[in-house]
């Protein structure tokens, strides 16, 4: 069973980063590792995910000495990551309990490099707004809109070797590097079970 580093960035989030982190130790995959990188320099919130990091010692909590953002977060995670898949999460989203292992089955049993899932679209009340049903994306499909959720996104961490990481910029740094993925030649293979639910919220 291979390994999975789970990256989670965090800022501000401390109304939803419990349910968060209890979605990923639920589930039925149990070979990860989880890398929460605080990036607040507020450091009010940090015993809360301190206190998770004493529960479960594959839990490891990184602490930026300033403020990053999210995409040089969790490139601060993917360096220390040890897993041969990674997979992100934020801090305000939730997996189900099956994300894992069905996301890693079908990886493996396909050999792909980069897959995501369907995904809920939920308010602050957590009713569903809308749902995205994930399709496969090649470079071209991608240059006309993104439809990953990247809380449902797992990579095989090798095919970011060649300096392949998140773009320094505040927003959509996702969709760059997805771009720079699918460009290389990987395909975001699907996985049309909804198996995320992705939160509208603040900050």
């Amino acid at each position: 069973m291979s390994l999975v580093s789970v990256i989670i960035p965090y800022y501000k989030k401390k109304n939803y980063i419990k349910t968060a982190l209890n979605s990923v130790l639920n589930q039925t995959y149990q070979n990860f590792e989880l890398i929460v990188i605080y990036d607040d320099p507020d450091h009010s919130d940090l015993p809360l995910l301190l206190e998770f990091e004493k529960l479960d010692n594959r839990i490891k909590v990184l602490v930026n000495k300033k403020n990053l953002g999210a995409g040089l977060s969790r490139n601060e995670g993917i360096n220390i990551a040890k897993g041969k898949y990674l997979a992100f999460l934020d801090s305000d989203d939730v997996w189900l309990v099956h994300k894992l292992e069905k996301q890693i089955s079908f990886m493996e049993k396909g050999n792909y490099f980069a897959s995501h899932t369907s995904y809920e679209i939920l308010d602050l009340n957590s009713n569903i707004k809308c749902k995205r049903i994930a399709k496969t994306l090649n470079f071209k499909d991608l240059l006309k809109s993104c439809d990953i959720g990247l809380s449902t996104v797992v990579i095989k961490k090798d095919i970011l070797n060649n300096n392949l990481k998140f773009p320094n910029i505040r927003t959509k740094e996702d969709y760059v590097l997805w771009l720079l993925i699918s460009k290389n030649g990987h395909a975001f293979q699907a996985v049309e079970d909804i198996l995320t639910k992705w939160k509208t919220s603040k900050n």
